[in-house]
């Protein structure tokens, strides 16, 4: 169930929205890696983004909450297949203690003595038994905080050499699956509402609202972190601020 405000309100298109539809229809493997690295976020995860990296918390009301390190990892794999890049996604299990239900990346806690990229990797094994030898990373997304657990997430990305045979790990994923990029550019299954939260200072907007973005396709509806991982892949790839 998602967690609507009684005041939400429709908001805009997204960013990609004045890209050539050429340019959105079809986006390989080659074209992302080309965008990661022009946008400086190709390659292993700089120390001062992941690690021991730490972040500014957002104020709310008037106290300034601790700031935060990233503490969790989550696997964005992609693949390509008849010249689309896809990327590989779980819908969470509902037993789960936070986000049930949620369609998410494979990921989680960090271990001590691990970095980002080990993390995720060893996630996305113990959660859909992809073997972290077939994972090339090539590069990362910046870290976000969830609204729900207060987890500060780095998301890295992988390529893997061809679709992948994976298996969930029944206590923590429902469902595999996995969507093309062109697909997920599609205008038509983005959607973006304003949100409102009690006591929560929204610094640059006039009424404290702030955007929360939705993909709905291939059955599911994604939305949260993993939407707005999606939301900055997405505006990287198709090369808009």
């Amino acid at each position: 169930m998602i967690p609507r405000p009684a005041d939400w309100r429709p908001g805009g298109p997204p960013p990609w929205a004045d890209t050539p539809p050429a340019r959105r229809a079809s986006i390989d493997l080659a074209q992302v890696l080309k965008a990661l690295g022009a946008a400086g976020q190709a390659g292993p995860v700089p120390d001062d983004v992941g690690n021991d990296a730490i972040f500014e918390a957002p104020v709310v009301g008037e106290t300034q909450v601790p700031p935060h390190r990233v503490n969790s990892a989550v696997l964005a794999a992609l693949f390509e297949e008849d010249e689309e890049a896809r990327l590989v996604f779980t819908r969470r299990s509902v037993d789960l203690r936070t986000h049930q239900g949620q369609v998410s990346f494979p990921g989680g806690r960090i271990e001590p003595g691990e970095d980002p990229t080990a993390a995720a990797l060893r996630e996305a094994f113990e959660e859909v038994d992809l073997d972290p030898a077939l994972v090339t990373t090539v590069g990362w997304l910046h870290p976000l905080q969830t609204m729900v657990s207060a987890s500060f997430i780095l998301p890295v990305l992988g390529v893997l050499a061809a679709r992948p045979h994976l298996k969930p790990n029944p206590s923590e994923v429902e469902r595999i699956f996995d969507v093309s990029l062109a697909d997920l550019a599609d205008l038509s299954i983005f959607h973006e509402e304003r949100w409102r939260i009690p006591g929560r200072a929204i610094e640059g907007s006039d009424d404290n609202s702030f955007p929360v973005w939705f993909f709905e396709v291939a059955g599911e509806m994604i939305w949260g972190a993993t939407a707005r991982m999606l939301h900055e892949l997405l505006g990287v790839v198709l090369s808009v601020g």
